[in-house]
């Protein structure tokens, strides 16, 4: 996973989200000021950071403009190397990914065996969006491998509740501090920490502090309420912790107005005891669900949101052996009483998490759901619980007819055929799309956005370019943060002159090929396909 992650960031030029957040770390590091990307809470940026500050870029703190002109400014006309700035941004990413792999194992062990925490590690290693978005200087893995820690540690709370708890908080608290959709895990791991708690009692492990009361329920309200209060203090304290950590004075002063927030929405941002730039990236993000976007999704362009989006996006990227192995896990959680105590541990987060994204107004990709691989993951291992008594499979005819194949082997074939799809894919694993699908030369045609074509493709735009069509007039429509005559690329936006003058190469991102309407559908309906760059790029001779 490491060398499969590297080498992604390594070839790829930055996504759209990237310059923002590298910007952002770097005003951290070099200004002490909470002032672009309220919409984030600065964990994540803060962790960005960290590799920041050993690529010590040059950074013009006068420069004004939007966080998107902040980042291009700092990338590509100030003097920086941006393949190296990106790379050393995108490695703190990539070390915590691997961590979480490690919770993933461990998770699963508990749970299970050591074979199905090896199970669940495979699944997680081998998971193309994991390893994608594990590979970018972004937030979306980060939030969700923080909420799998905390979901972990409340399991872990049942058996130590005095341990385990406070540091439940901190990774709930290092979600929420990282993405502001992770706020909707809240009350799931406070109740979580309510059963965790419940059960410790049974099991004769107090609260420290509450050993001494006399039983009855009495003890048991107090100690619930002190696991669930410990968990939410701790949480709201790593948020404060991750302001302070920016400026210690707290000042904010953003360079975007902040949009007012009415009503219902307003009022529950005001009661919230978080830090007043937290406060101002909700309006935001508030905002940002009421503006029209556009999705698209098995060939529909729209306006607006589907309820279904991602639920279809999920089953286009997820690995087939995945999905399979993760239903049959979560059947076993019910099914088999021994594991139906791990169900809502398991369940309920990714779930709960599924549903609230479900609501957004932004069908942009399966980055606003990273939980869900992330959790089925682990949920897979069940199908490898000691002591379940599942029938084997009679193989029904062929040289091994009548054998039994078990659940571990059917498991092993599974977890195979998710690995050789995901190397299969190596190394374009944003446009990753399974089997069932076509694979990820047919992802355009299904997805847009960060399913596919994120701006990562450029660098490899511009060698193929080199390498097949010198000297060539290009036409380009790109969508990303990259700024193409960096890369030696010098073109023209063919959707500004008239048609007749278009001839030569037309090079399209396939995020406008899927949105194309009225010119430029018309340019790309009468010129031939003859190439494609990384799935995500697609070429036409006119």
């Amino acid at each position: 996973m490491a060398v499969a992650m590297v080498t992604t960031a390594v070839q790829q030029t930055p996504t759209i989200d990237e310059p923002v957040y590298v910007a952002t770390a770097t005003d951290y590091l070099h200004e002490h000021r909470l002032r672009y990307n309220p919409e984030h809470p600065p964990l994540g940026k803060l962790l960005i950071a960290a590799g920041v500050a050993v690529a010590n870029p040059h950074y013009d703190p006068s420069y004004t403009g939007t966080q998107g002109g902040v980042g291009r400014h700092l990338l590509y006309e100030s003097g920086n190397d941006p393949g190296r700035l990106l790379l050393w941004a995108r490695l703190p990413v990539i070390a915590l990914t691997l961590l979480f792999g490690l919770v993933v194992l461990a998770f699963a062990r508990a749970l299970t065996s050591t074979a199905g925490g090896l199970l669940a590690l495979a699944l997680y290693t081998f998971s193309p969006d994991v390893i994608a978005h594990g590979s970018l200087a972004t937030l979306d893995l980060p939030a969700a491998g923080f909420v799998l820690t905390s979901a972990w540690l409340t399991w872990r709370a049942r058996e130590r509740p005095g341990r385990y708890l406070p540091l439940a908080g901190a990774a709930l608290g290092a979600a929420v501090a990282t993405k502001m959709s992770a706020l909707a895990a809240v009350p799931v791991l406070l109740a979580l920490a309510v059963l965790s708690v419940r059960a410790a009692l049974r099991r004769g492990k107090a609260l420290p502090g509450l050993a001494g009361l006399p039983g009855g329920r009495r003890r048991t309200a107090l100690s619930v309420f002190a696991g669930a209060a410990v968990v939410a203090l701790v949480a709201v304290a790593v948020v404060w912790a991750a302001y302070l950590a920016v400026d210690p004075r707290l000042r904010f002063t953003p360079a975007e107005p902040v949009p007012a927030v009415h009503g219902t929405r307003g009022r529950l941002v005001d009661l919230l005891p978080v830090p007043e730039a937290y406060r101002a990236g909700m309006r935001v993000q508030f905002g940002l669900e009421d503006y029209p976007w556009q999705g698209y999704l098995f060939g529909h362009l729209y306006t607006g949101s589907r309820w279904y989006y991602l639920p279809a996006a999920l089953l286009v990227k997820t690995p087939l052996g995945l999905l399979a192995l993760g239903a049959a896990g979560a059947v076993a959680l019910v099914a088999v009483r021994r594991l139906r105590v791990a169900a809502p541990y398991l369940l309920l987060p990714p779930l709960t998490l599924l549903a609230a994204a479900m609501t957004g107004a932004r069908d942009f990709g399966t980055r606003y759901a990273l939980f869900v691989p992330v959790f089925l993951a682990v949920t897979a291992a069940c199908v490898l619980v000691p002591g379940g008594r599942w029938a084997g499979v009679r193989v029904p005819g062929g040289r091994w007819a009548g054998a039994r194949v078990s659940p571990r082997q059917w498991a092993g074939v599974l977890v195979l055929f998710a690995a050789v799809s995901s190397l299969r894919t190596f190394p374009y694993y944003l446009p990753y799309a399974n089997e069932a699908f076509g694979g990820p030369a047919h992802t355009h045609r299904l997805l847009h956005d960060s399913n596919v074509d994120w701006g990562q493709d450029l660098g490899r735009l511009a060698d193929r370019l080199r390498q097949r069509y010198p000297g060539e007039r290009v036409w380009l429509v790109y969508k990303g943060a990259g700024v193409p005559s960096y890369y030696g690329i010098h073109a023209a936006d063919p959707r500004t002159v008239p048609d007749g003058r278009v001839h030569g190469l037309l090079v399209v991102s396939d995020s406008a090929v899927a949105k194309a309407r009225g010119k430029l559908a018309g340019l790309i309906g009468n010129s031939r396909p003859i190439d494609e760059v990384g799935h995500s790029i697609s070429l036409y001779r006119r």
